[in-house]
């Protein structure tokens, strides 16, 4: 008892309740840009506890944000969500930043819209910011992101410059991301815009990666850091180094493909 008491302490401290999801317990859907599908959506919205509820939509990649917002909100209401709230929009003053904190402290899942992930980044060069976001998700508050939201949950990120045409990590342009998912590199838009070089040339210079190439229309849910499951129209491409001589493992998924990502193998 005095056990479980502590962990509700710790939450509410946090700014977390008991219906975002247990402690530790980390889930994030990952969406390859495009139509977000609807049973990923219904998954996250689940997660956040449905009508009791309380989904922070941050718009900060958007050069239209409020079109994005609108957009993600009849999509999760759509699917059950209770409260969908508007994160205040880039640049913050300082009464946009203590409303930001004050939206996070008390929201059950957290979603980033598509644009252009560096104006995430540049946003979260606030230290502070970056951290709360950080805890937020290791205390077991759901994250999700499409497009540019995808690929800023990864550390380092893409950045969007890289040449197709070859396989060089050095010609990859990345810089820090949120860095949810320790080792794992997510790239999106990834089978119709033809990015299977930038991924694999960043494998290659960073051999102690995973590398997650998801499709336009589809997605990735993660469960604790390590189940992944692929839902969606088309397909996700997983690769890694295997080290030594050895080359490189590709594993390409369709919907309802489940993966280890610690033991890196299928699973079923």
């Amino acid at each position: 008892m005095k056990l479980i008491m502590r962990s509700l302490c710790i939450l509410l401290v946090l700014g977390v309740t008991p219906s975002a999801g247990l402690l530790g317990q980390q889930r994030l859907l990952v969406v390859g840009g495009g139509k977000r599908p609807p049973d990923a959506v219904k998954s996250f919205v689940a997660w956040s506890g449905s009508e009791r509820g309380s989904i922070l939509v941050i718009t900060w990649a958007s050069a239209e944000p409020d079109a994005s917002f609108d957009a993600l909100r009849q999509e999760l209401s759509t699917a059950g969500a209770g409260r969908v709230v508007h994160a205040p929009t880039a640049p913050l003053d300082d009464a946009k930043r203590r409303q930001f904190i004050s939206d996070l402290s008390v929201a059950t899942a957290v979603f980033f819209s598509g644009g252009d992930q560096n104006r995430i980044m540049d946003v979260l060069a606030d230290a502070e910011l970056l951290r709360l976001l950080r805890e937020k998700y290791r205390s077991g508050v759901p994250f999700g992101g499409t497009s540019a939201g995808a690929a800023v949950l990864s550390d380092p990120m893409m950045t969007g410059d890289a040449d197709l045409k070859i396989l060089d990590g050095k010609k990859v342009g990345v810089r820090a991301g949120l860095g949810l998912i320790p080792n794992v590199m997510f790239d999106q838009h990834f089978l119709v815009r033809q990015r299977h070089n930038r991924l694999f040339g960043f494998i290659l210079a960073n051999p102690a990666f995973l590398g997650i190439g998801i499709d336009e229309d589809t997605s990735v849910v993660i469960e604790d850091d390590r189940r992944l499951t692929v839902l969606g129209a088309t397909q996700v491409m997983i690769a890694y180094d295997r080290g030594g001589n050895k080359g490189m493992a590709v594993f390409f998924l369709r919907s309802s493909d489940r993966f280890d990502i610690r033991k890196r193998r299928k699973i079923g």
